[in-house]
């Protein structure tokens, strides 16, 4: 009986989740990456769904982008964090090596356009929907949106496939059922970023209300001819 108690101790043992010593560098990073690769996606959809009735989904579209400001910037330092590892000669990062040639060259597109777009975007609610200036904002808001959509829909293609396996590996532990201390780490930048976001988005709400109702994104033509 002494022998089953002991053997039965051990298999409780081994199936709880063990922590273990802080992950290494570049796994740590790739799985900040997924984790904030995959809440860009969700956010983003509901964005792009704001955008097919933007005269009615106004608020709506801006207090998401104002969540996505947090997000984007956590994503940024994520992959920044791992440009300048590899770069400054870390041993770790060089055994990862880099990002494929052609995501390398659309990593800067992703960021600048990106900015581009959430920039233009809260730069517009310091404006009167009729003024020059803001029809000067909403043009270049347009137009970086679509060079914006275009290096985006290759980058979510090409990594997107990665995001359930590493998100699994980070939410699963391994056979050796082993767990990395910087879980803890990882899942609270992407709640602190959330929340953020978040008192973010609840501070800038009423700044929206003057972008509501029809016409507001056409132009100080059409609102001077109301």
């Amino acid at each position: 009986m002494r022998g089953v108690r002991v053997t039965d101790e051990k298999a409780r043992h081994a199936e709880a989740p063990q922590w273990v010593g802080p992950d290494d560098g570049p796994r740590g990073n790739e799985r900040l990456t997924a984790w904030t690769g995959a809440l860009l996606i969700v956010l983003l959809a509901v964005e792009g769904l704001t955008i097919l009735r933007i005269h009615a989904f106004v608020v709506p579209h801006i207090a998401v982008g104002m969540v996505l400001v947090a997000a984007v910037l956590l994503k940024i330092g994520s992959t920044s964090y791992r440009f300048v590892r590899y770069y400054t000669g870390s041993a770790a990062y060089r055994r990862k090596g880099p990002p494929r040639p052609l995501l390398r060259v659309l990593g800067p597109l992703v960021v600048v356009s990106t900015v581009a777009v959430l920039a233009s975007g809260i730069a517009l609610l310091a404006f009167d929907p009729g003024s020059s200036t803001a029809d000067r904002l909403l043009q270049l808001h347009k137009a970086s949106f679509i060079v914006w959509f275009a290096v985006m829909t290759v980058h979510v293609l090409t990594y997107i496939w990665r995001i359930p396996g590493l998100l699994g590996a980070e939410l699963q532990p391994s056979r050796a059922n082993l767990r990395p201390a910087g879980f803890v780490v990882r899942l609270g930048l992407v709640v602190g970023a959330c929340t953020a976001g978040i008192v973010l988005a609840v501070v800038t709400a009423h700044l929206g209300h003057s972008w509501t109702g029809p016409g507001r994104f056409d132009g100080p033509k059409h609102a001077a001819a109301r």
